[in-house]
């Protein structure tokens, strides 16, 4: 099992907690970012830096990823795109992504979307 990590997104103190974890539980921990990243030395993480651009970094967690791993993001594309390979999908707060909460949170994201739109329109 590799967890991997959104780290663009991710907070620091997440990013601390999971290199004690990494450490502890002796297990691969990949951070994923278009800028470089300070990590302790460590035989068990390590950073993967691609290049800018939109949803670069999460392409490359989706490709690389494999069931029973444990991807670590805030984006809901990812995590649904993570869910599809088998491995597991948390937020950096701990909360589970599942196919149910990614249809919510894509529902709700496209009404809150379409309710701005129309609050647009009607300024004129």
């Amino acid at each position: 099992m590799t967890i991997w990590v959104d780290a663009d997104a991710c907070p620091n103190v997440i990013k601390e907690i999971l290199y004690r974890a990494a450490e502890r539980m002796q297990m691969p921990l990949v951070l994923v970012a278009n800028q470089s990243l300070r990590v302790p030395p460590s035989r068990f993480i390590r950073t993967l830096r691609v290049a800018a651009g939109f949803d670069v970094a999460d392409n490359e967690i989706v490709r690389q990823c494999e069931a029973g791993d444990l991807v670590i993001t805030a984006d809901i594309p990812l995590a649904a795109g993570a869910i599809e390979k088998g491995a597991a999908a948390l937020n950096p707060r701990g909360e589970r992504y599942t196919p149910a909460t990614i249809r919510d949170r894509q529902a709700f994201a496209a009404e809150l979307e379409k309710w701005w739109l129309e609050v647009q329109r009607s300024r004129g």
